[in-house]
Formats: C-alpha cells, structure tokens, sequence
C-alpha cells in the first residue's frame, strides 16, 4: 500500500470556483496557489497585486499553504528598488509532496509520480499481459507503489556525508497526494469509472473504488483528452488562453475543449467523443458500419496495418505493433514510412479544422506521434489547417512524458483546484 500523506478528502468534481462560491477560503486559496505556480517565485504583495485579494488575506493563505507543504519561501529576499524591508518570495516546494499518476492505453500502462509542477519524476510501463481490469488496475497500484519505494530510496543520504553516521538516518521520502487515473473511450469523471473502451473490452469499471482500495489513497479519474487539456492550461503552452481544444490521436481519437479555465464534460462526461464524426477523403472501414470515421482512420492501428502492408521493417501488422518503429523507419530514410505519417499528419489537419470550425479555440493542442517528433509532419498539419488559424495549433507540451502527464494531472486538477481540501493538513 502506498504512502499517503493524509486520509482521502471527498472533491466536489465543479469547475474551478469563482469568487461567488460560499467557500471563499478555498476560492482565495486556489487563486493563490495558481499565481504562486505561474509567477514563483514571487512577493506576497505581488500576488496581492495580481488577484486583487488583501496583503493580509494572501499572508494568511501564504501561512496555510506552507504548512501543508505546497509552498515555501525562497532562500533569497529581494529588495524593492533595492531600498527599504527586503521581501521574501514564496515558490512551490516542488520536494515534499508527489502525485501519482496512471494512464492506461490499448497495448501497455504507463505509472509515474508527479511534483507540483507537473514534472515526471519517475515512470514505468507496464505492457499488458492480459486486458481485464482488476489485473490492470493491480498492476498498476503495485507498479505506483514500487516508483514511490524507488523514488524514496534515491533520497537516502550516501553513506560518506555525517548525516549518515546512524544507521536509520534517511532522507524523509516524498508524500502522495492523491493518484490520477486518466484513459481513452468514455470516462466518467464524477462515478470514478471507465464506461466503455471497445479497444480494451471495459464496460462499467469502477476505477476509482479499486485503486483506492489498493493504494490507500484519494484516486480521481478523467478522460485522457480533457486531462491533457487541464495539463497544458497549468503547466504547458495553454497557460492563460481563454479556450482550449485538445486533439488526442493514438489508438483513440478523441478531444477535449476547455473555455474560462473549465473543460466542457457534458452528460456523464461524455462530451469530446469524436470517434465516428466522418473525416474528409476517409476511406477506412469502421466497425459502425460506415467508411471514414475518424478514428477508423487515424488509429494507430490502421497506421501499423498500412505500415505492414508497404513492407516498413519491424512493423508486425496492426495488433501488438510499436507505431514509433514507423516514426524510426522513417528517421533512417524509409520513403514509405515517411509518406504514411505525412498523410497521416494532413489527416489530422482536416480533423483540426473540422473541429476548431465548431468550436473556434484560441488555442489547439494536438498530441500524435508524428507531429510531436517530426517537423515536416508538423507542417503538413499546418499547411491542411492552413490560414490565420495555422499559427494556433501547436503539438503537445509534453512530448516525451504525455501519457504520465495525462495520468498525474488528474490529480494535480484537483489539487489547484481546492490545495485546502486535496492537501495533508486540514486546519
């Protein structure tokens, strides 16, 4: 069982509070935070400044942030104008407290652990060796509670420095938050459970009941799209946008948009299924029935089939095959693994631009595997957008660890979203 840093909280799953709510603690309290993640470090009377709270309003929730061990003040005062009292910045203290995260996807799981930043400190993959969810999820708990044991392990003093001389000294190990769960198909957010994912066989899984009873641990859970979004708006390139759409392509293909810092869920979180929307010059069968449909057609798995069937090395067909063996293909000057992932990339393009005329974003996120690790790719995508709206679409923030973020912002949402209910302390 992992290490929790304090009993699970229940979270009202409700978008970002607004000044208005009747907890008016714990809306100053996620404004707070918030700046301290995009401005630390930074003074207490800057922040003041930057959300119109009173100097004594932020002191206090300054106070109550750092004894739960969300914050810290910075080792260097400054002076303003290099005259008078010297402030003391505050920053996150990104050392104390960890999330874990959990993403599971058609061929393996991907478990990390998480700072406050959103930085990956630590991941594993776990190919599947079956697909039935309890052994899944089992996998997944034991894997999350081996990277914490790891993790804690690396912050144990060498045995040369003084503070070794004993023989229990140790360097305290990093606390968990919370665990996030995040996946394709429909998730429902608010029942803790993935509703259907054909491509794994899950139907009605109560996700969030069987981590929780494996880790000990507050375990919320999301759509991977829609956690992808909530990522890119803390930490990555949508930081301040007024609206964001996210455009997941791998095995699923789905979306997510988001608009005044909240992502749109609809009914039992099912709003950003885009599955079988039809695709413009689509030509792929889908199970449906019809031809086109949009992950039917940009799939990894349609990917590998064609890769198998243009003679690309190393690609076993569809079922069980690596897609980044194309992208590797393609790097070592294989003419037909470079074509299919750049018309895969035009594809995806027309996808974009299907949606962001619905939707009309200020800004467009796109994670699939061409785009993220090939320019040309890239340009292919933006020249089938074409136009003004080229310049608003951009690949993802995380290119090398995005399932791991996927899965630890689902927990990091919550915890910036309410730090006095999601944190150890509770007074």
């Amino acid at each position: 069982m992992l290490r929790t840093a304090a009993p699970p909280s229940p979270y009202p799953h409700s978008s970002l509070p607004r000044a208005a709510d009747p907890d008016r603690r714990r809306t100053s309290a996620s404004v707070v935070l918030r700046s301290v993640l995009e401005h630390g470090p930074v003074a207490r009377s800057t922040i003041a400044r930057l959300t119109g709270l009173s100097p004594a309003s932020v002191t206090d929730h300054c106070a109550r942030l750092t004894r739960r061990g969300l914050i810290r003040e910075s080792a260097v005062p400054r002076r303003s104008g290099g005259v008078g009292r010297p402030h003391v910045p505050v920053d996150l203290d990104a050392t104390r407290l960890v999330v874990g995260g959990v993403h599971v996807a058609v061929p393996y799981t991907t478990v990390a652990l998480l700072d406050l930043r959103g930085r990956v400190l630590a991941e594993r993959r776990l190919p599947h060796g079956t697909t039935e969810p309890s052994r899944v999820l089992a996998r997944a708990a034991d894997g999350l509670t081996a990277l914490l044991d790891r993790l804690s392990d690396s912050r144990t003093p060498d045995s040369r420095t003084p503070d070794a001389r004993t023989p229990d000294a140790r360097v305290p190990g990093p606390r968990v938050l919370g665990v996030g769960f995040a996946a394709g198909g429909w998730v429902d957010r608010e029942a803790g459970a993935v509703v259907e994912h054909p491509l794994l066989g899950w139907r009605e899984v109560a996700v969030r009941d069987a981590l929780a009873a494996r880790t000990g641990l507050p375990v919320h859970v999301d759509g991977h799209a829609r956690a992808l979004v909530n990522a890119e708006r803390l930490f990555g390139r949508a930081r301040g946008s007024g609206s964001v759409l996210h455009l997941f392509v791998g095995n699923v293909v789905d979306s997510a948009f988001a608009t005044h810092d909240e992502v749109h869920h609809g009914p039992r979180s099912q709003a950003g299924s885009i599955a079988h929307l039809p695709l413009a010059g689509g030509t792929e069968p889908c199970a449906c029935g019809r031809s086109g449909c949009l992950q039917a057609e940009l799939s990894e798995r349609t990917l590998c089939r064609r890769a198998y069937e243009a003679g690309v090395p190393g690609i076993r067909g569809a079922d069980g095959a690596d897609p980044m063996r194309l992208v590797e293909a393609a790097a070592a000057g294989r003419p037909a693994a470079v074509r299919l992932l750049l018309e895969r990339a035009r594809m995806v393009g027309r996808a974009v631009s299907l949606l962001a005329d619905v939707l009309n974003p200020e800004r467009v996120v796109v994670t699939e595997m061409g785009v993220v690790h090939r320019e040309d790719c890239l340009a292919a995508l933006l020249a089938e957008v074409g136009g003004q709206r080229a310049a608003t679409v951009a690949p993802t923030s995380f290119p090398e660890s995005v399932l791991a973020v996927a899965g630890g912002s689902v927990a990091l949402d919550v915890l910036y979203r309410d730090p006095l209910g999601a944190s150890p302390e509770r007074n």
